[in-house]
């Protein structure tokens, strides 16, 4: 899941994502997925490991998170980064 700002991206070689893998833990720190948001099975994003990649390594866009869903990427990332 790309984390870094649309505005910012077409300016950067890097970009921050949180991995996103079959696994659902059912913690805070990680944003559950499904069909719903694009993917194409259930899976999550864990924002316990951001990462920095480059562009190169960023796929095909395969969704947008709606601005609810926005809302609770924001809860999980700050429960992440312990505030």
């Amino acid at each position: 899941m790309i984390l870094t700002r649309d505005s910012a991206i077409e300016y950067l070689g890097e970009v921050a994502i949180a991995p996103v893998n079959s696994t659902i833990r059912d913690v805070p720190s990680e944003l559950p997925l499904s069909r719903e948001d694009g993917m194409p099975r259930d899976c999550a994003a864990n924002l316990d490991h951001i990462q920095t990649v480059s562009k190169s390594r960023i796929g095909a866009l395969i969704g947008i998170l709606s601005p609810q869903r926005l809302q609770e990427l924001r809860k999980a990332l700050l429960f992440a980064l312990g505030f």
